[in-house]
């Protein structure tokens, strides 16, 4: 146990480098920049990325820390229907891309996470916000993968074991929660504790 847990911390240590951390506060600024123009942020992602994806939207359309107005934050491939009648008829390659075409705007932003940085769904979702005039920001493991040429700010770790690379996308994205919230909503500090559900 002792060994397992020092092998999870000298991963987490190598990752958040000091690159690594201006970039996430980078991102931080972006988003909350965006946010305040009345930009919306697009985020998608496959399996475990899925439910990253929706969990970073719950953070920014309910609350991290502050009691406060909603963000609009919006996970991609939540409706089933659509998620399913587009897979059927298309190809699953496009499930985001075509989300990504019905609603995003020039200066909204898509956010995609992907453990190998080589999701296909994930590529062409890149490909289309590009096109649309979205900014982009992509999480990934391997070093970006393909996502490389794709994302404007980039946060890609040089590491190939998936648990360990979610672990990573975990603690980034609730840190650029925390601080967008902090940016955003310093003056609602009336806080209730956090819970466990």
């Amino acid at each position: 146990m002792d060994y397992w847990v020092q092998e999870r911390l000298q991963c987490l240590q190598q990752a958040f480098d000091q690159k690594y951390c201006q970039g996430v506060e980078k991102i931080s600024n972006i988003v909350a920049g965006r946010f305040q123009e009345g930009h919306t942020l697009l985020i998608c992602g496959n399996g475990g990325s899925a439910a990253d994806a929706q969990h970073i939207a719950a953070e920014f359309v309910g609350r991290f820390h502050i009691e406060r107005p909603g963000l609009p934050a919006m996970a991609l491939g939540t409706n089933t229907a659509t998620l399913t009648a587009w897979s059927n008829d298309h190809e699953f390659e496009t499930i985001f891309s075509r989300q990504v075409e019905c609603f995003g705007k020039a200066g909204d932003m898509l956010w995609v996470l992907s453990t190998s940085g080589k999701s296909r769904n994930v590529i062409e979702a890149l490909k289309v916000a590009k096109e649309k005039g979205l900014i982009t920001i992509g999480m990934a493991g391997n070093n970006g993968g393909m996502m490389n040429n794709l994302v404007d700010y980039p946060l890609f770790v040089n590491e190939k074991n998936t648990p360990y690379i979610q672990e990573i996308h975990l603690i980034t994205y609730h840190r650029i929660c925390e601080q967008v919230e902090n940016q955003l909503f310093a003056h609602h500090r009336l806080e209730k504790p956090l819970t466990v559900s």
